[in-house]
This record gives structure tokens, sequence and C-alpha cells, in this order.
């Protein structure tokens, strides 16, 4: 692998992360958490980098300096929305080490990144930590560490890359928007899916959207599980500024000068927010947001021509988002909790409309499940905790949500939270759904079967460490040193007459082959009871049981 690289390699690694940020760009709209409809992140980044590779394609020479200068001008000319912005500047920054030298090294290219980080804080005019630029910073600061001129170039990008993918997991506790969303920063993920894209084109290697890191890995994330909803965040905002005004001064007047661009940041500052003013002596990209658009338009007349001006009403974008969201608004919705990618699939085959992950090891928070219900587009939301230990969690996060009414379930396992989710009914009130759905789970009995980790006595059993034991939810009631055997016990204690249904969800370590198998052995055993087993996907526990 290289340790330097020329200016043909560095036009594949542009191109290359050009290219997979396009593939990965809805991954990254659908990230944007943000409560202005300012545009998709992912979209205006990848727009922004296919300029820059457009002006580069167009650029006869492979000379740095040419190279890298159209790369910067293609990128400033087609930066769209803030995260697009940024990105054209550290591009720019990064350029601006580059176009100076040949062929670089690691520590080169450390002291590009250094420059972009310099020049993306400095675009904004009030830099918020938790967004693609912490992610830039902290990798920037990385690399100076790391380069040297030994290092070949795959296995400096790899090592920063992971810097930035740890940088990227504490972005949601860094900005609250996204703690309460439960992703990381989308403008983040847009430079990382880049820097892959260099990495891919100097090892010669393709890599897919499954790569693209997007779900926060904080210390208490949401569940990556999916559910029956496209709502990301219903909380739209007040807009304060009404108009997203966006131009170019083209053109400048001779007597222009830098701190005359200086100048109209602050006064752009002083009539808006979202500012971002950009450019040299040649062209200057102007992005704000504010309530006197012409006011800024004339604050650059003075400097130059105006060209592309772009104004948009953020306000008539809010009201159409409200009243799409307030017109498939849902008198109700279900929220579950539970753990295994099979038990969630399950939950979303029953319509429920949210599934956070957590169970008997990993108990999600009162905030966890407040901002969960925040994303269920309804008025009252039914949550199924799925474990004693949660339901007291759930009855806090009643108080964390505003404008909804959270009605807990208190569904001890899945299996009742199964029965919980089946008793729904659309066309009755909630009172009645609540009626139901309780009067549902009492039907249910459910047993857990899973292996001792410690040697104890407990229940009128001597259990020794790795022993296989049955339980329910209040005690153990069967043992052996087979699964099988651990579970036609633990069915025998639990049944009862009237119960018609036994269902097996079989769990991670668990094959359906032998679930299959187990499954033939409890028909035959239990003949009066039809006999079924499904894939759960549960850590821990080798199967969950239902009786009905």
């Amino acid at each position: 692998m290289p340790k330097l690289i020329n200016s043909i390699e560095f036009r594949k690694m542009v191109a290359s992360g050009a290219k997979l940020l396009e593939t990965n760009r809805a991954k990254v709209d659908a990230l944007n958490v943000f409560p202005v409809p300012d545009g998709d992140t992912g979209t205006n980044m990848s727009l922004t980098i296919q300029s820059a590779v457009r002006e580069m394609n167009a650029c006869p020479s492979n000379n740095f300096m040419e190279v890298c200068d159209a790369i910067s001008k293609g990128a400033l000319r087609g930066a769209r929305g803030n995260s697009g912005v940024i990105l054209s500047q550290i591009f720019r920054g990064i350029c601006q080490v580059l176009r100076e030298g040949g062929d670089f090294d690691t520590r080169a290219f450390a002291r590009a990144m250094t420059s972009g980080t310099t020049v993306a804080y400095s675009a904004v005019s009030v830099p918020k930590e938790g967004t693609i630029l912490t992610v830039i910073r902290m990798m920037s600061e990385y690399a100076v560490k790391i380069a040297n001129k030994k290092m070949e170039f795959d296995e400096f990008l790899t090592k920063v890359i992971e810097e930035g993918d740890r940088a990227l997991a504490m972005t949601p506790e860094l900005l609250p928007v996204l703690k309460k969303a439960g992703v990381v920063d989308s403008g983040g993920v847009g430079l990382m899916t880049v820097f892959r894209g260099f990495l891919a084109a100097i090892k010669g290697e393709d890599i897919g959207a499954d790569d693209i890191q997007t779900e926060a890995t904080s210390a208490a994330p949401e569940a990556g599980f999916g559910d029956n909803s496209d709502i990301v965040n219903l909380d739209l905002g007040e807009i304060q500024f009404a108009y997203c005004t966006e131009f170019f001064v083209i053109n400048l007047k001779k007597s222009t000068t830098l701190s005359d661009i200086d100048r109209l940041r602050e006064r752009l500052m002083s009539i808006g927010d979202s500012v971002i003013c950009i450019g040299d002596l040649e062209m200057i990209k102007v992005h704000v947001h504010t309530n006197e658009p012409g006011v800024a338009l004339t604050f650059a007349l003075e400097l130059g021509e105006l060209d592309r001006p772009k104004i948009e009403n953020m306000l008539e974008e809010n009201r159409a988002l409200k009243k799409k969201l307030e017109a498939e608004k849902k008198p109700m919705g279900m929220l579950s909790i539970c753990a295994g990618e099979g038990l969630a699939e399950i939950f979303k085959d029953l319509l429920v409309d949210k599934i956070i992950e957590g169970g008997q090891t990993m108990n999600p928070s009162a905030n966890d499940i407040a901002s969960a219900v925040q994303k269920i587009n309804a008025d009252n939301i039914f949550v199924f905790p799925n474990n004693k230990n949660i339901i007291l969690a759930a009855e806090q996060a009643k108080a964390l949500v505003e404008n909804k009414t959270i009605h807990v379930i208190p569904t001890k396992n899945v299996p009742q939270g199964f029965a919980a989710a089946i008793a729904f009914n659309p066309d009755q009130s909630v009172e009645e759904n609540k009626t139901n759905m309780i009067h549902a789970i009492d039907n249910v009995k459910a047993g857990q079967v899973t292996h001792a980790v410690r040697k104890t006595s407990v229940n009128g059993f001597e259990i020794e460490e790795g022993d296989i034991i049955g339980l329910d939810d209040k005690k153990i009631l069967a043992k052996s040193n087979d699964i099988n055997t651990t579970v036609l016990d633990l069915i025998k204690e639990m049944k009862e007459e009237w119960h018609e249904i036994i269902t097996l969800y079989f769990g991670e370590d668990v094959t359906e082959e032998q679930a299959e198998e187990l499954t033939e052995k409890v028909s035959e055993e239990f003949p009066d009871c039809d006999v079924d087993y499904r894939y759960g996907g549960q850590p821990i526990y080798y199967y969950m049981l239902s009786l009905e």
C-alpha cells in the first residue's frame, strides 16, 4: 500500500468519496432531526461534493495546485445547506495545504485535515459541538498524533476513520436533539461516508450502505430494530427567522477587501442566524436565516454583484409539515420493548408503531421511553414494558411527555406484550382497548429457559453453575442438564387444563432445526395443545414459552 499519494490517486479518493456518499445519501437524509425543515443533509452534502468532482474532472491538468483549486472552487459553487457548506469548507482547508506541495504523505494529510477543521469552524458564526464539526476536529487531532512518514496510507486512514466513528458516537451526548431522537449527527455520518470512500479508493475496494454507521452508540441507545413509523421527529418547533436566504456575490468591486467580507458576515448576524459567509475576492457564498432578506441582499450589493439568489419561506414549509403530521395523526398508537430481532419483527407484524431494544439486562430509561413515545404520531400511546423491571420506568415516562397520554399496560414478558398488541382494536375507544389488553395478558402464562451463572440454593432447587433452568416471572420451576428436558419440565409445571396453545420462541443460541425438533417432542408430550415455534433471536434465554 502507498505511503505517498499523487494527484491522480487524490482524484480517485475524492471521486470515490462522492460516489459512496451518493449511494448512501438517503440513509443520511433519514437522520435529519433538526426542527427547521431546511433541506436534506445527505442530499445537500452529496450535491456539494458532486459539484467538486465535476469541476475536478473538467480540470485538464494533474498539477496539484490546479486540481486542488478545481475541487475547492467546485465544492464552494455547489455547496447546499449548512452541512454542505461545512463540507465544502473542509475540502477548501484540505486543498489549501495540499495545493502547495506535490505527492503527500500521512503527515501532510494530517496538516491538511487540521486546516480543513480550522476553515470549517471559522465558516460558521456560532459553531455547535455534536455536529460534523466535532467529528472533523477529533479526526484531525488524532491524525496529527499518529501520522509519520513511514506509515502506509491505508493504515493511517483506517485508524482515522475509527477515531471518527468514536467521535460520531459521542454526538448525541453533545447535542440534546440527537440524544432525544436516538441518532448520531447526520452531517457527521456524511463526512464519515466520504472518508470511507477515500479509504476504498486507496485499497481498491468497494463498500456498501450497511457499513455506514447511523445509530447512536451512547451509554443508553435506543433500538435499531426499526418500526412501523416514518416519523423521525415530531417536534418541529417554532421558527424565529422566516426566510432561508442564499446567494453568491460575484464580480466583486475593486475596492472590496477581505475585511469587507468579515464585516458582511457581522452585519448578517445582526439580522438573522445560521449565518455562513465564506469566500475570497473572486466569489462569496452567503447563507442566512432572516426576516429581512432584502436587507441581506442590499448589504451584499455593496461588495459586488448578486448571483443565483434563492429565498425560501421556512414558515410555509413548517406549516405544511405540521399540517401533514396533523392530518396523519392517529388517536392511538403502540410502543413495545423487547430484545431480539425476531421478537421485534413479530411486534411490527402486529402493527406496533415503535420498538425499543431492552429487556432483563438492558432496561431503557424513562427518558428513552418518553423519547420513543414522542416519535409516534398519536395522542394516546399504549406502552408494553414486557418486563417487570421496566414497568416503573414506563410509568415515570408519563411526566416527561407533553401533548400525549401514555397508558402503561403492565406486561411482564414478551408473550404478554404480543397478547396485548393482538387485542388492540383501532375502532374502539382508549378505555375499551386498555381493558381488553389487560384482560388479554391475564390469559397468558410465560416462561423462560436459560443457564445458571453461579451455584445457589433457591426455590427448593440446588443449582450448580451451568445448569439449565426454567422459570416464570416469579421463581425457578425446573432444572436439568439439558435444554429440551428443562423446557418439557417447565411446561408441565406451568400448564393448566384450559391451555390450548403452546408457542416456543427460540433465541440467538438455538438453531431452527433444534427448535423444530423440540416442538415435535412438546407436541407428543401435550397432544391436547396446538404447538408452534417462532424465531425470537433473544439473548440470554434459549427459549421463551407462551401458554394460552
